[in-house]
């Protein structure tokens, strides 16, 4: 039988905070972008194949009877998109199993978003900033081109879409960049929620242990309560240009 062979860092089971209900999540290794608030830097050292996708079929099929009415599976990272056969093969056999499939992603990958998209139920995607410069600061590399390109495919596709976005101390926690993000949210179709993560400071003992520079070392983990004024801040402007 011809498996085809991926990369994943982990699995968790039970989780509650990746997508609707009670789901599986498959955390993909490598990913294109350094971003400095990123809190799972272990996924930029690339692995070797480790997994076949009959064999990540099994264990989520496992997991099938927890799932009920709205659970299922997402894939995570690293970034997923990066491998697009993998991924692709995983989700044409989950489907066939009628197992509802979350992707979790930056939206810089390899290309084939198309056919992707075409097994995807949900799209959580993660912004990173919303203009050229804003994103090749925070990500430390130029791949903004590509994310409006995964949105291109996205709209395209009519996939239900959850905007995820990290809050960072003195970088994007102002009026200016919470206008810019509301107006810049409004071109993506069939946006069914928008969350606000505030930047935390627990994997930062990761970088120390994999010899990492730390970029924002000194920044102290976002205040939920200042977050959450901001969220809905951004809420009233949002709802107002929906008018």
């Amino acid at each position: 039988m011809n498996q085809c062979n991926g990369k994943i860092s982990k699995i968790e089971t039970f989780g509650t905070v990746d997508g609707p209900g009670i789901r599986t999540v498959l955390f993909f290794n490598n990913c294109l972008l350094r971003c400095k608030f990123c809190h799972n830097p272990e996924m930029w050292q690339e692995k070797n194949c480790n997994f076949s996708s009959e064999e990540i079929v099994k264990k989520i099929l496992r997991n099938k009877p927890y799932f009920k009415n709205n659970g299922g599976i997402t894939i995570s990272g690293g970034e997923p998109l990066l491998q697009y056969r993998f991924l692709i093969d995983i989700c044409k056999k989950l489907k066939k199993e009628n197992i509802h499939i979350a992707l979790d992603t930056s939206g810089i990958g390899l290309g084939h978003y198309k056919e992707i998209l075409e097994y995807i139920d949900l799209v959580l995607l993660d912004i990173k900033h919303v203009n050229k410069n804003g994103f090749k600061n925070i990500t430390q590399k130029d791949k903004y081109d590509e994310f409006i390109k995964f949105i291109s495919f996205l709209n395209k596709s009519n996939k239900e879409v959850w905007v995820r976005q990290v809050i960072i101390p003195d970088v994007n926690d102002n009026d200016k960049y919470i206008k810019e993000l509301a107006k810049f949210i409004k071109k993506i179709k069939n946006v069914k929620k928008i969350e606000f993560l505030p930047f935390h400071t627990i994997g930062f003992t990761k970088y120390k242990q994999l010899n990492i520079d730390n970029p924002y070392i000194n920044k102290k983990a976002k205040d939920e309560k200042e977050c959450k004024k901001l969220y809905n801040k951004f809420q009233k402007i949002y709802k107002k240009g929906m008018k």
